[in-house]
């Protein structure tokens, strides 16, 4: 399974139409593949999207791609090209203790998270992760966590979902101080980032 993370920066004051547009076409696109989920910026870079799709591996997305984007009037992609200043696509690889996106309710407040790990480092990091993550997700539910495959090597996001802002605060102060969070054994980033992120009306992470 790879999955493909698509990053839309969109001109000020288009959020409604962009979401419009998507929408109209994403039946006929999800004919072929189920997109993952769908969220927009609430705090960090702003009036941005991301869309992550998951695909078996790089030939089924190339496939895909070419389907919905052949004949005259293609599947794919939508007529937003006018309301998109930049838009960034990366392949990434699931962590192997990540639960599969799928059609879920645990927000609305999603925190993505984007790390930049020394070199050779990921493998140490899944290793630690993958011991410590149950008891952080009795804390609240992680909603994916991917390694970079193509583009930037040695970068890793992680996806978590909240109840509130408020949520986020009480939950990660908990997860500090019962040293439940970060994982012991890991290695420190050496970059952060962070996104608030809210999700799409159509997206199946909710």
């Amino acid at each position: 399974m790879i999955y493909e993370i698509r990053t839309y920066n969109l001109k000020t004051g288009t959020l409604d139409e962009y979401w419009k547009r998507f929408e109209e076409k994403l039946p006929g696109r999800e004919h072929l593949s189920k997109l993952g989920g769908h969220w927009y910026t609430e705090s960090g870079p702003l009036n941005q999207m991301v869309a992550i799709w998951p695909y078996d591996n790089l030939d089924q997305r190339a496939q895909i791609r070419r389907e919905a984007e052949a004949g005259p009037n293609p599947i794919w992609p939508p007529n937003t090209g006018e309301l998109i200043i930049e838009m960034v696509s990366q392949i990434y690889l699931p962590a192997p203790f990540m639960t599969p996106l799928g059609k879920r309710k645990i927000g609305p407040l999603y925190e993505m998270r984007l790390y930049t790990y020394p070199a050779e480092a990921i493998p140490t990091v899944l290793e630690a992760w993958g011991e410590h993550i149950a008891e952080r997700e009795k804390l609240s539910p992680m909603a994916g966590c991917w390694y970079s495959e193509l583009g930037g090597l040695n970068n890793f996001i992680h996806l978590w979902a909240y109840a509130s802002f408020d949520e986020r605060l009480r939950i990660r102060a908990e997860g500090r101080a019962k040293g439940i969070w970060p994982p012991r054994g890991s290695v420190r980033p050496v970059i952060q980032a962070s996104k608030l992120l809210f999700p799409a009306p159509f997206s199946p992470m909710q």
